[in-house]
């Protein structure tokens, strides 16, 4: 007899990230509609050539939070990872849990870039031996699982899916998994990305994939509008904890939404053009995990890049995915306030997807001055949407170069 899978809630959540250094000024910061995006205050677009000098920064200094000497340890994708996992656990009451029953997943699209590179220059410049002895600890895509592992003791495994911009929300998808599976009590996760730099910088401008709005950064991410050229580059981490329900309730713990459904499909398509097929059928493969119907589904974060071939056919799997029934569904891209954080994405994304079922808000698109008229669906257009009371479902998308397409399905607690 196959015993029933555990139902898993989410009980903590961390951020840092271009809205704020943490998850109640990025709440408030999103609900205004606050672009982040900036011209960046050096030098690279003069000394290296770069056709874009913009991105979405972090918000903070990560040494407001970090110790110099750990700080000196970790990559930037590793110390906004251990900010954002050091909230997440303690808005979760730092949990008392069985070491062997506590797990984490925490992804990357990239992972060490500003090590490698700048490491790289340093054999270069100086030679081997100058080399951080904590280089390939630092670069390492698991770095940030690693070092969240052994802070929280967690040995019910650590993991780091890698799938582009799907990682954040494969990260979920991973922990759901273990938690319902039997696996773990506990898990810790979310996804990390530290790369505005010159050379992800220049690789994604010369794919013609950022935006060149370069008089006017501010509003540069704008997913919908028939005038969007790109994404802007972000960076930070989101971080959630997940636990079974049965954990959570009898510790007393405070349970936001849970996690209802995951898909997971690959489009073996092309590198980097989406595929509708893929993304739908994910969409689909989560709606039907989670035991729900189409018309459960009220909300969608969406991937929503900016990009003018991916905004359209986002929506258009959607519509597909659930067959139609959309009347009642509004769909939001926060990215246009935080730019592409990649790897961290949908990690970041989740944490808002968890937020509008707990708060039953939509955060705004901001940014349209032209919506599109090829969207087939109702965008929360610079302003924020009120959900629906009773029981709903909020679906989160991230989709990554390669074809990796990730559907996350949330509902209320």
């Amino acid at each position: 007899m196959t015993a029933t899978p555990a139902r898993v809630a989410v009980t903590g959540l961390g951020t840092v990230n271009p809205l704020g250094g943490d998850v109640a000024s990025t709440w408030t910061a999103a609900l205004a509609g606050t672009s982040t995006a900036r011209t960046l205050e050096n030098d690279w677009a003069e000394r290296y050539g770069l056709s874009v000098n913009f991105a979405c920064s972090l918000a903070i200094d990560p040494l407001e939070h970090l110790a110099r000497p750990e700080a000196k340890k970790l990559d930037p994708s590793g110390q906004y990872s251990m900010i954002a996992a050091r909230e997440a656990w303690a808005d979760a009451g730092s949990p008392e849990v069985d070491p062997a029953r506590l797990g984490v997943v925490v992804g990357t699209g990239i992972g060490g870039v500003w090590t490698i590179l700048e490491q790289w220059d340093t054999v270069k410049e100086r030679g081997a031996r100058r080399v951080n002895p904590f280089t390939v600890p630092m670069l390492m895509a698991n770095s940030s699982s690693a070092h969240i592992e052994l802070e929280l003791g967690a040995q019910a495994g650590a993991h780091t899916p890698v799938s582009a911009c799907a990682s954040g929300a494969e990260a979920v998808a991973y922990g759901f998994d273990m938690i319902r599976s039997g696996r773990a009590d506990v898990c810790v996760v979310g996804g990390t990305e530290a790369c505005i730099h010159p050379l992800p910088l220049a690789g994604f401008a010369n794919i013609r994939a950022l935006s060149t709005r370069t008089d006017d950064p501010e509003h540069a991410s704008r997913p919908y509008d028939v005038d969007r050229d790109g994404f802007v580059l972000g960076e930070g981490a989101g971080i959630l904890v997940l636990e079974s329900e049965e954990h959570a309730r009898a510790r007393g713990a405070r349970i936001y939404a849970h996690v209802a459904g995951r898909g997971m499909a690959s489009d073996a398509h092309h590198i980097s053009a989406p595929s509708t097929q893929g993304q739908a059928r994910a969409i689909r493969e989560a709606v039907s995990d989670a035991g729900l119907a189409p018309r459960d589904v009220v909300h969608v974060n969406a991937h929503g890049t900016s990009t003018p071939l991916g905004d359209i056919g986002e929506l258009e799997a959607v519509s597909l995915a659930l067959d139609g029934v959309t009347d009642q569904l509004v769909v939001t891209s926060t990215k246009s306030m935080t730019g592409h954080l990649l790897g961290g994405a949908g990690a970041l994304e989740s944490v808002f997807s968890v937020l509008a079922a707990h708060h039953r808000t939509v955060p705004p698109t901001i940014n349209i001055e032209n919506l599109d008229p090829a969207a087939p669906l109702q965008i929360a257009d610079g302003r924020t949407v009120d959900l629906p009371a009773g029981d709903i479902a909020v679906l989160n998308n991230a989709f990554g170069f390669g074809g990796h397409d990730i559907a996350v399905l949330f509902t209320g607690a």
